[in-house]
């Protein structure tokens, strides 16, 4: 039960609000502007303040343009995005380069600029920063101005210090970028299997209510059925033979067929029945199991007295959690499969194999995650699924106090999923 749709991929980036980017620069200009007045008049040390205030006022007029031409909720293109963050790195390197270069201690907030864009925007970009601030960390190495110090003291720092620092604040950004990176792309797909699961949710719960509006409509039109259906009858009886007698039967032949018609829409929401109905286990993966009979052949078993057979709160989650395992192990079976239900005081296992390839075993200790799919495996089967089959039955099943263990029956084939709820948690809401 993969989600189709426009949703194909997780995605690689999120599009970064104008908003975010001009407060950041607001906030950078704030903290420039602080530490190069409070260096010349506060600690007294010689700053070349006129081309200091000059770049920072750069940034002012940057942000006041974007402000006056743009709205604050835009979203930015990444290239846009990453155009205005390699401006923050010229500028800060700049300011760096007239104020001691990798000397200063505020060198390290060339990592600003690479953390935002590993978390907002596609790898690309983050490795055409990354590149920018190494060639501006290695320049800013060689060239630059004297750090601000006390006018009768000469600061003189070794050469192989200087090196160090330039070492290590590209090892920093290499290491910032690629691990806010990984975990923003992991956060990225998590937040859309999410919302797929959210959607295929909807989608069962909106189904299994449309039984009941058809009961219903089938209800509320009965009756004006009956009425025409008699008046028909009725004139019917009063009409000699002709033309007008042969539509009268035709009125009476069209409402009997109606009539038929709704008997079925009342049956048809008395078989599946309430949606928040309690019903045996037994009855429940019957249920789940009946779409899927028709791909392969599906086992029924259950182990435990049937006097004490437990009575199931039947929700959407549950029922999708376990179709979507279900019609999974149907994908990959050769001939059949089994699915075994067992019970005793405490908890209740639902145990769900196949007499497929199995498991990948690299890829056991990860089944669950989203989009992580093995159906290459199978031949021909259809390729292209998101991965998200297990991952939204996972989540569902976990919702209802459930515990999944996967693993393979023999060491590469028999997948077997084995679902366990404590009894308690499992028939409470009953």
């Amino acid at each position: 039960m993969e989600p189709s749709g426009a949703l194909q991929q997780a995605a690689t980036f999120r599009p970064i609000r104008l908003e975010t980017l001009v407060w950041l620069r607001w906030l950078a200009v704030g903290g420039q502007t602080v530490a190069v007045l409070f260096v010349e008049f506060v600690l007294g040390y010689p700053t070349p303040l006129a081309p200091c205030l000059a770049l920072i006022g750069l940034s002012v007029v940057m942000n006041l343009v974007f402000i006056f031409r743009h709205r604050a909720g835009d979203r930015l293109r990444p290239e846009v995005a990453a155009v205005q963050l390699a401006y923050d790195c010229l500028q800060l390197g700049a300011l760096l380069a007239l104020t001691g270069g990798l000397q200063n201690p505020f060198s390290i907030l060339l990592l600003a600029p690479i953390s935002v864009s590993a978390t907002t925007l596609p790898q690309r970009a983050t490795v055409y920063l990354v590149l920018l601030v190494a060639v501006i960390a290695s320049g800013l190495s060689v060239w630059h101005m004297p750090l601000p110090w006390k006018p009768d003291t000469r600061l003189v720092f070794d050469r192989l210090y200087v090196v160090g620092i330039w070492v290590s604040l590209l090892c920093g950004v290499v290491f910032i970028a690629t691990y806010i990176n990984r975990v923003a792309h992991e956060a990225r797909q998590l937040a859309d299997a999410l919302n797929a699961t959210e959607l295929a949710l909807s989608r069962h719960e909106q189904l299994n209510a449309l039984d009941g509006l058809a009961a219903a409509a089938a209800h509320e039109l009965g009756t004006p059925l009956s009425t025409i259906a008699l008046v028909a009858k009725e004139m019917r009886n009063e009409v000699p033979p002709g033309p007008l007698a042969e539509d009268v039967d035709l009125l009476i032949e069209q409402s009997q067929r109606c009539g038929s018609i709704l008997a079925k829409l009342r049956d048809l929401g008395a078989e599946r029945g309430d949606p928040f109905a309690a019903a045996p286990l037994g009855d429940i993966l019957a249920e789940v199991a009946s779409p899927h009979q028709k791909r392969r052949t599906i086992r029924l078993q259950s182990e435990g007295d049937a006097e004490t057979a437990p009575t199931v709160h039947r929700n959407a989650g549950l029922l999708y959690g376990l179709g979507n395992l279900i019609e999974n192990a149907t994908e990959f079976a050769r001939e059949a499969v089994t699915v075994r239900a067992a019970w005793d005081a405490s908890t209740v296992t639902v145990t769900i194999t196949d007499d497929g390839p199995g498991f990948p075993p690299e890829l056991m200790a990860r089944l669950g995650e989203p989009y992580l799919t093995t159906r290459a495996r199978v031949a021909g089967a259809d390729s292209g699924g998101l991965g998200l089959g297990i991952f939204i039955a996972k989540t569902l099943l976990e919702r209802t106090g459930a515990q999944l263990r996967f693993q393979n029956v023999h060491p590469d084939r028999f997948a077997q999923v084995q679902v366990t709820w404590p009894r308690k948690v499992i028939e409470q809401s009953v």
